[in-house]
């Protein structure tokens, strides 16, 4: 009975993986930088439905058919910006993984720096703050004399306590 139900559960799960398991796409250049400008084309765009992985790395069907479609513009000799134009003509702006700087898109590319800029700011007027409440540490004439008065008091009384012993 065991061995039947992990027959059962190795058959099951080497199923679930088949099925899962997506062809490997094999593409035929005419040349090496071809292939390398597909690879970079392939890797610099987004896939659509995937979050966060490229074309290269995604297993979506709309990932595998744009993969086609950049071979196709490849073959037909379009430039790499053109194949760029086109798939941010039909996906928008989100297929590209370093967008355009644009209206849109000034707060992505600079806001980091500014961030950047206004904690080193703030970080230049706290200490700054705190060297001036460093140098205002001088008593004035009032507080020398009571300071004095408590000091001279004290060694009285410690004085005083040293000829007891």
């Amino acid at each position: 009975m065991l061995k039947t139900i992990i027959i059962a559960l190795l058959t099951y799960t080497t199923l679930a993986f088949m099925v899962n398991a997506s062809p490997v796409e094999t593409f035929k250049f005419k040349d090496d930088v071809t292939k390398v400008r597909f690879q970079t084309l392939t890797k610099e765009l987004r896939c659509p439905k995937c979050q966060n992985q490229d074309l290269a790395d995604s297993n979506a069907p709309i990932a595998a058919d744009l993969r086609k479609q950049i071979y196709a513009q490849l073959k037909q000799g379009k430039s790499d910006q053109e194949i760029v134009n086109y798939m941010v003509e039909r996906y928008g702006e989100f297929v590209l993984y370093r967008p355009r700087v644009s209206n849109l898109t000034y707060a992505l590319w600079f806001g980091p720096a500014f961030v950047l800029l206004l904690g080193v700011l703030v970080v230049v007027m706290v200490l700054r703050s705190k060297t001036n409440k460093e140098d205002n540490t001088e008593l004035s004439n009032e507080q020398q004399l009571k300071l004095n008065e408590l000091l001279s008091k004290n060694n009285a009384s410690s004085a005083s306590t040293h000829k007891k012993q």
